[in-house]
């Protein structure tokens, strides 16, 4: 069995077995003609349900055969141009050259006696970032496994920085359509459900300024401390961007940290042409980044950054066995003194690798190209009488629904959306998202591959409504 470990004597069979691997996902991508298989779960469980891991087969070649019918047959291509779901971009190869190389070097980024050279080249990418954002001299942050993590992370720092003694007075702002893991990370840290205070959104899904102003003001005038407020760049639903600058005053006047979610709309510090649609992200206490979101960096690729490093010795807690005090005095630099993960991969090398191979400006040329097409999507479904769209794009998603000509009961064009979505999906010709808009059912495009065209957004609508009149004739013969 010591044939199988990577070392020295084995350095031959390595290079074979990646890659033989190589070739068949190349094979795999090249002969792709669509982005799902539609292969169903009743299909596909009994396959893997059927093999016995307590029979391994020994052989890397046998193993790929294999994992061709479990996986690499049936997986959901992000790279096909009509993958238009979720926000998952297509990768960059030198990004995917950095997985490989990392994977196999296997360096652990908590501390420097594990990864020495890791540990800069990560420090370097954050120095990088906030010197994007524009936070200035004393702003450090650590890379994470995505924007839930960087989320709970700056709302824990928000908490220590709040000093109070009672939990049960401190309450976070955020906007009704930022992301659940605001929710989810007030929960965790132990605050009372009504700790998360929802603000309205106005016309383009961006949060009212005027309606933070007033709860900021009802929360003191009761005696309760205002903790945080989060500002949306990027909403998942509507890629809205909430009013930096005015809320960066706001919580200025109120002593409150503020927090930028940018874990989509990140790609704009890269931009070579939207960048100002973030313009008061340099105010905030610390923002997420999601570079597997907009940087088309493979998962997971995320960092929280931080306008006062200080800030950061909320997470830290030293051990003998791994970064004792001392180390500090001696300033050996190990990362996990700013992190809540201890053993993390050196995601940060495949930022690296794409910003050495294709600079910031290449990054951001393909994030625009995203945006630009989610213009021309837009004029497309307000051009169709067949669909409703619901707001101009700030970054690369559409929101719409199909509305038919002949049935105008809510429910039943709930219905026949949520058939489209699902038929949709399991013809695998093409894949979109889905999400609810005052209580009605809609679709969803997230651009985020440059190949995509005008043209698949048409075919795609076609698909939908195709998909939907079908639905809704289906439906008429059952009643009559």
């Amino acid at each position: 069995m010591r044939s199988h470990l990577l070392n020295d004597t084995t350095a031959e069979h390595y290079r074979r077995s990646v890659t033989e691997g190589v070739e068949r996902v190349a094979a795999r991508l090249a002969a792709t003609d669509r982005p799902f298989t539609g292969v169903t779960v009743d299909a596909l469980a009994p396959l893997i349900e059927r093999i016995d891991l307590d029979e391994p087969l020994h052989d890397t070649s046998a193993v790929l055969d294999e994992l061709e019918d479990v996986y690499l047959r049936d997986a959901v291509y992000f790279h096909h141009p009509r993958y238009l779901a979720h926000l998952n971009c297509p990768v960059v190869i030198p990004a995917v050259l950095g997985e490989a190389v990392l994977s196999a070097v296997n360096s652990s980024l908590d501390t420097w006696d594990q990864s020495a050279g890791g540990t800069l080249i990560e420090r370097r990418l954050v120095d990088w970032t906030t010197g994007r954002i524009g936070l200035g001299p004393a702003a450090d942050g650590v890379f994470t496994s995505g924007g839930s993590q960087s989320n709970l992370q700056a709302l824990l720092l928000a908490r220590e920085e709040a000093k109070t003694d009672s939990l049960a007075k401190l309450r976070v702002f955020a906007s009704e359509v930022s992301h659940f893991s605001v929710k989810k990370s007030a929960k965790l840290l132990g605050l009372g459900q009504d700790a998360v205070v929802s603000i309205p959104v106005d016309h383009d899904k961006r949060m009212q300024t005027v309606a933070l102003a007033r709860e900021l003001e009802r929360c003191r005038a009761a005696g309760l401390v205002p903790m945080a407020v989060v500002a949306t760049a990027g909403t998942t639903d509507f890629g809205s961007i909430d009013p930096l600058p005015e809320i960066a005053e706001l919580c200025s006047q109120f002593s409150t940290w503020m927090h930028v979610d940018a874990a989509y709309g990140c790609g704009l510090l890269a931009s070579v042409k939207y960048r100002d649609r973030i313009d008061g992200i340099e105010r905030a206490d610390s923002v997420t980044v999601d570079y597997h979101k907009s940087f088309f960096q493979p998962v997971s690729s995320s960092a929280l950054l931080v306008r006062d490093a200080a800030t950061l010795r909320h997470a830290t807690y030293h051990a003998e066995y791994l970064n004792p005090r001392r180390m500090v005095a001696e300033r050996i630099p190990n990362q996990v003194d700013k992190s809540l993960q201890t053993t993390r991969r050196f995601d940060a090398l495949k930022l690296w690798m794409t910003l050495r191979t294709m600079g910031a400006d290449g990054i951001g040329a393909l994030f625009d190209e995203v945006c630009d097409l989610a213009v021309e999507g837009w004029h497309l479904l307000a051009a169709d009488p067949r669909f409703d769209v619901v707001v101009q794009p700030s970054l690369s998603t559409l929101v719409f629904r199909y509305i038919p000509r002949s049935v105008t009961d809510p429910a039943e064009i709930d219905r026949a959306n949520l058939y489209a979505r699902k038929a949709l999906f399991a013809s695998g010709d093409a894949v979109v998202a889905g999400t609810k808009v005052n209580d009605r059912h809609y679709l969803k495009f997230t651009l985020l591959n440059p190949e995509t065209t005008p043209a698949d957004m048409a075919a795609v609508l076609d698909l939908i409504a195709g998909h939907a009149e079908q639905y809704l004739g289906e439906s008429l013969d059952r009643a009559s």
